[in-house]
């Protein structure tokens, strides 16, 4: 068992934190917000991740798992002290490290004769050598240790992840970080802190750049009458390619893919490199988000001013309630700016704790949200729109069109229902 403390419990510090006291260490996650900490200390976990609380209150039960307010008397006695406070965009780019840079210096004196701080937040090359500088402890090694957690699948990507990447200059802490996961089976990756911090970007680059791709191939698919569903099949078969990120969508959003691409334009612009298939990807998304308006717009009968449309989904992906960059909410804008009427139904946002642009009415259910519309759009895969039944929309919703931009909806269904359907990628 190792003593291990985590400064920040957003998604990545809370789930770290549960997962390393599954894992069997004593760790104490620390937190700045009172309210926050009391809500935690009470067992109650304020996003939603699946298998979340579970581990939390397993953890607390354990006594491998406390809360406390402030760093102050939580990390002396710790020999791990993770990073995981945010890193948000600046205007040009670049990730604003002020709330890395204030924890490390709140725990350079109380850390430990020989501790480890570990950036476990997606922070800029040379982040590892930026925080030492704050620290100035020769005593203490920072180490990079990114994560790679997905949101609604963050606990099952910790403990079955398919890599562990540790960056040090110091081998032996290095080699202390990854013995930290002993008991996760996945291949471990030791290098440098630079090459660590730059494969977090990269992974999240190539796999915007994948769905940019695809939601690409939706649009060509459109045009000459071909099959998205098939086609992408097809290409998952081959071994290079593989299928998974090929589904196309609104577009991609959330908290990590568009924060880490633009760094990652950032990084490349003052490494003197001009990342233009990158910068291909992010207009291609941009253009994709249009594209499901146009689509909207044409189905409306080609104007939206005045039209009623029910939408069907609004965080960025389904088993989370993060709106932060929902693809959902950009095409939104977009028809709001056209003067559409927006009826919305997500079942992770269920009031208006969760700040909407405003236009947007929050409906109850999904039979809810058609009531009075003239079209239907689904916009995030959750598994809830999978048992609406058709024929009960048609009872509510005077209009017949229906938009699926996920293509999860079974469309035989709708059609026999009397709706006019339009998947993304084929009709």
């Amino acid at each position: 068992m190792s003593r291990i403390a985590i400064i920040g419990t957003g998604y990545v510090g809370l789930t770290c934190g549960a997962c390393f006291a599954h894992l069997g260490h004593d760790v104490v996650c620390v937190d700045v917000d009172p309210a926050k900490v009391d809500q935690l200390q009470r067992g109650h976990v304020p996003i939603v991740e699946q298998g979340l609380d579970e581990l939390v209150a397993e953890g607390m039960l354990s006594g491998n798992l406390r809360f406390v307010l402030g760093a102050a008397g939580a990390v002396g006695d710790r020999e791990f002290v993770f990073l995981c406070v945010p890193t948000p965009q600046g205007d040009d780019g670049s990730a604003d490290l002020s709330y890395v840079q204030a924890a490390a210096r709140e725990i350079a004196p109380l850390l430990a004769q020989g501790a480890i701080v570990v950036n476990k937040s997606t922070v800029p090359v040379g982040s590892a050598g930026l925080v030492a500088g704050v620290l100035r402890r020769p005593d203490v090694s920072v180490v990079s240790n990114p994560e790679f957690l997905r949101e609604g699948t963050a606990v099952t990507d910790f403990l079955h992840p398919d890599r562990v990447v540790v960056g040090s200059t110091n081998a032996a802490a290095g080699r202390a970080v990854a013995q930290l996961y002993a008991a996760v089976e996945a291949p471990v990756v030791v290098t440098d802190p630079e090459s660590a911090e730059t494969i977090k970007y990269a992974a999240n680059a190539f796999l915007a750049t994948k769905l940019s791709f695809v939601n690409a191939i939706a649009a060509i698919c459109e045009g000459v009458g071909a099959d998205v569903n098939d086609v992408l099949h097809g290409m998952g078969l081959d071994r290079r390619i593989g299928a998974d990120f090929l589904r196309p969508g609104p577009g991609w959003g959330g908290s990590c893919f568009p924060k880490d691409t633009r760094a990652l334009q950032r990084i490349a612009l003052d490494a003197g490199y001009s990342f233009d298939l990158l910068d291909a990807a992010v207009a291609a998304n941009e253009q994709q988000f249009l594209r499901i308006a146009h689509k909207i717009r044409a189905a409306a009968g080609g104007s939206l001013d005045g039209v009623a449309v029910a939408i069907w989904g609004l965080t960025f992906k389904a088993g989370t309630d993060d709106l932060r960059d929902s693809p959902s909410l950009a095409v939104i804008a977009h028809l709001l700016a056209e003067g559409a009427v927006i009826r919305a139904y997500d079942p992770a946002i269920v009031t208006h704790a969760h700040p909407l642009p405003t236009g947007i009415e929050l409906c109850a259910d999904a039979y809810d949200a058609v009531a009075g519309a003239q079209v239907l759009v689904l916009l995030t895969e959750w598994p809830d729109f999978h048992m609406v039944e058709p024929a009960k929309v048609a009872e509510h919703m005077p209009g017949r069109s229906v938009i699926d931009a996920r293509n999860v909806l079974d469309r035989s269904a709708w059609l026999a229902a009397g709706f006019v359907y339009a998947g993304n990628g084929y009709q």
